[in-house]
């Protein structure tokens, strides 16, 4: 698979994204100064773009090795909340796969834990979800970036609804249970990381817990969920 190269723009998304890719003394740095410095400064300049890449695309072909039994070739996907979208490169590198991204354009001043309907947490920036898509090989037909504040989210069916650390996470699910219901088949597959896996037996037939994660702030667990 070709490796993922990050500019500096990119590597400062993905560590406001994915705080396990900044080194020990940056986070340290979080620590002493707060989260909006190091928002704001310290995690645009004092990272090292080749090392952040290298790790990333290491987390990203972990992620993918967890859920690839889960895709196939062709199939249609919707990642909700991908950040700067390494697994769904890595995902059409290996299965050829439309991706349609739901994402928020902005970045927030400092990381909110919690859930409210006017939840205003967000860390992207289309223009460069978009760029660095293209500059690793996604052609442009393969893939639709939608905003979700402009209310105008895809409405086909997908196989495949990716939402790691998103959905259920940083925003509750019943923001999406609706739409949700418009877009997944009896057969489609969500995958997600929660805290309450037992609240979807109430909403799918199969849930299957594939990670534990006790290292988050959440204590969340990923599960994949099957037969709507």
């Amino acid at each position: 698979m070709q490796s993922l190269k990050l500019n500096r723009e990119t590597a400062h998304l993905a560590i406001l994204q994915r705080i396990e890719l900044c080194n020990p003394i940056l986070k340290k740095f979080r620590k002493l100064f707060g989260r909006y410095f190091f928002t704001a400064i310290l995690s645009k300049y004092l990272i090292s773009p080749s090392k952040i890449s290298k790790n990333y695309h290491k987390l990203m072909t972990d992620e993918l090795y967890l859920i690839e039994k889960y895709l196939k070739t062709n199939a249609k996907v919707l990642s909700i909340g991908s950040g700067v979208g390494g697994l769904e490169i890595l995902i059409n590198q290996k299965f050829n796969n439309h991706i349609s991204f739901i994402e928020r354009n902005f970045i927030s001043k400092k990381i909110k834990y919690g859930w409210d309907n006017k939840n205003q947490e967000a860390y992207n920036n289309l223009d460069l979800l978009e760029q660095f898509l293209i500059k690793n090989g996604v052609k442009k037909e393969k893939f639709k970036i939608y905003d979700y504040d402009k209310n105008n989210l895809p409405q086909s069916k997908f196989d495949v609804i990716i939402s790691l650390y998103s959905l259920d996470y940083h925003y509750e699910y019943n923001l999406y249970k609706d739409y949700l219901s418009k877009v997944m088949k009896p057969e489609s597959i969500l995958i997600l990381d929660t805290i309450r896996p037992e609240y979807f037996n109430e909403i799918f037939k199969k849930v299957e817990v594939i990670k534990k994660d006790f290292d988050t702030v959440h204590k969340s667990k990923r599960i994949v969920c099957t037969n709507f």
